[in-house]
């Protein structure tokens, strides 16, 4: 099983400086946090590549699903320096797209998520958090962190909106890479097509108030 591990611990951002992650709470649910589960069939992370195919040079955006996502969020609707996100673990090895074929060769040969099973978001700040959550408020935010994948670390920055609103948390976040920035090459077949290096990952998520 192939998973993508994102560990965002949110702070607040005060005077243009982001807050660095704290700690998640040492108990189940710590004094004044509110305790949020993602719900997978309701969550969805995403690949966004494009792929020019030689004959006709026709261009062709690759897009590849998967709802198999695990993961809690801590909320201080009082204290948003102690609301806290992850990790976020997600099963790469079920991304669809509409080529059972494309599925096959990423998982298979460039990707190579048998050889390298697990990848890891680690947060290192995050910007935009207000002083005080406000219910149905969208929040924009940028989560920065290193992003590792197969045996490479690089620096990345998420960046979306969260909105709680009652006993719901949801969010979209979005990151581009490179594929040679994590050691393989651009899925390219001789002759028929190739894909582009840059890859936009987008991970959207609905989370409940657990009981």
């Amino acid at each position: 099983m192939t998973l993508i591990t994102l560990a965002v611990g949110l702070g607040v951002t005060t005077g243009g400086s982001a807050a660095v992650a704290a700690p998640l709470p040492s108990g189940p649910t710590a004094a004044g946090t509110e305790h949020f589960a993602i719900v997978p069939s309701a969550s969805s992370v995403s690949y966004r590549v494009g792929e020019t195919f030689f004959e006709g040079n026709r261009f062709n955006l690759a897009v590849g699903t998967t709802q198999s996502i695990q993961g809690d969020v801590f909320v201080d609707r009082a204290n948003p320096a102690r609301s806290q996100v992850g990790p976020i673990t997600i099963d790469i090895s079920t991304f669809q797209s509409n080529s059972a074929r494309r599925d096959r060769a990423i998982r298979d040969r460039w990707l190579e998520s048998s050889r390298f099973p697990t990848a890891q978001f680690t947060p290192t700040a995050v910007h935009g958090l207000p002083a005080l959550y406000r219910d149905g408020q969208d929040i924009p935010v940028q989560v920065l962190g290193n992003l590792s994948v197969r045996d490479v670390t690089k620096p990345v920055t998420f960046t979306g909106t969260v909105k709680l609103a009652g006993d719901m948390l949801t969010g979209t976040v979005q990151t581009t890479i490179l594929m040679t920035d994590f050691g393989f090459d651009p899925p390219s077949i001789l002759g028929l097509l190739k894909a582009e290096n840059q890859v936009q990952l987008e991970l959207q998520f609905t989370a409940k108030r657990a009981a």
